[in-house]
């Protein structure tokens, strides 16, 4: 997902969406291990994930039945279901002021946070629901600075050390956290058709995200990058939607996959109260060629051929 750069409706970078179908996954797993007859979630009636983990249990496992208890049971509120588990000894965990939680979903990659004040967009969230990052205002007065290196168009470092992805991702959620980066407050379309309202929190991702576009940026053609930015908008859509197990996702993932070998080499960031600034890209990649960008004469631009290239689409443009 970090190589297909995939952002939903501009500002989304899918946390829970690509969290669901893992999940599914290794639901269906358990289930066969134990030969269990069906598996169960507790996704909402109005939500987008009830469709994710459906189709995810549909894909491993289509002989196995599912219980959706917001569906299938009289629940019609977060009220009915706080009073269920109230009576039934099932403990409630609470936000920051000792209230009945916020709608909130916590995973490596990020923290969303959604539902009461929150549901009326002109309301500022409130500072307290944010549970990995600072605000910006009380970030350090001091930059940060930190390298991601890259292999095979995967991140596998940070300043030069080898990490697990999962150690990685850590790190930058932890570095990226302290410097205020990877708030976003955004009104998203839900795939049942409903505008939902959240506030969300990747800062690693958000980090992994610059960086990965810093390296293609020195790394790949136009031509594959340009095709690859053609096809993000419906690989988000997809991810969004649930098909991440889909045939249509599986080949534009070839698509986003196109020369990822190429991917390799460093990407220097600098951090400061909210911001992310690119300090250096280091590659041992040919794609960018000094020589023909610098602004002194050289042989290895022929400055001829450009005439005839405009003449050429001149002619293109009534065509």
């Amino acid at each position: 997902m970090i190589r297909g750069h995939a952002i939903y409706e501009g500002v989304y970078l899918l946390g829970t969406s690509i969290a669901r179908p893992l999940i599914a996954k290794d639901q269906i797993r358990v289930a066969k291990k134990f030969k269990a007859y069906a598996v169960s979630h507790g996704a909402t009636g109005k939500g987008n994930d009830q469709v994710r983990f459906e189709l995810g249990y549909h894909y491993f496992g289509p002989k196995i039945k599912i219980i959706a208890p917001w569906r299938i049971w009289k629940l019609k509120s977060r009220t009915d279901l706080i009073n269920y588990a109230k009576k039934h000894g099932i403990a409630i965990p609470k936000d920051k002021k000792g209230a009945p939680p916020f709608s909130v979903d916590d995973n490596l990659f990020h923290t969303s946070t959604e539902g009461k004040v929150l549901e009326n967009p002109k309301n500022s969230a409130p500072e307290f629901i944010f549970q990995r990052t600072i605000s910006p205002e009380k970030a350090p007065n001091k930059s940060s600075f930190i390298t991601i290196n890259f292999k095979n168009g995967d991140p596998f470092g940070i300043n030069g050390k080898k990490m697990s992805p999962a150690k990685l991702l850590t790190k930058l959620n932890d570095i990226a956290g302290k410097n205020g980066i990877g708030r976003v407050d955004l009104v998203e379309n839900r795939f049942l058709g409903i505008k939902s309202r959240g506030v969300y929190e990747t800062p690693g991702g958000t980090l992994l995200i610059n960086a990965h576009r810093a390296i293609e940026s020195v790394t790949l053609d136009k031509e594959t990058m340009h095709k690859k930015d053609q096809v993000m908008s419906r690989y988000a859509e997809l991810i969004y939607n649930g098909y991440w197990y889909s045939k249509e996702r599986f080949k534009l993932q070839k698509i986003v996959d196109l020369k990822r070998s190429k991917v390799n080499g460093s990407v220097k960031l600098k951090l400061y109260k909210g911001n992310i600034t690119i300090q250096s890209r280091v590659t041992t990649s040919s794609a960018y060629s000094m020589k023909k960008v610098s602004f002194e004469e050289n042989k290895s631009f022929n400055k001829s051929n450009v005439e005839r290239f405009i003449n050429f689409h001149k002619k293109k443009l009534r065509s």
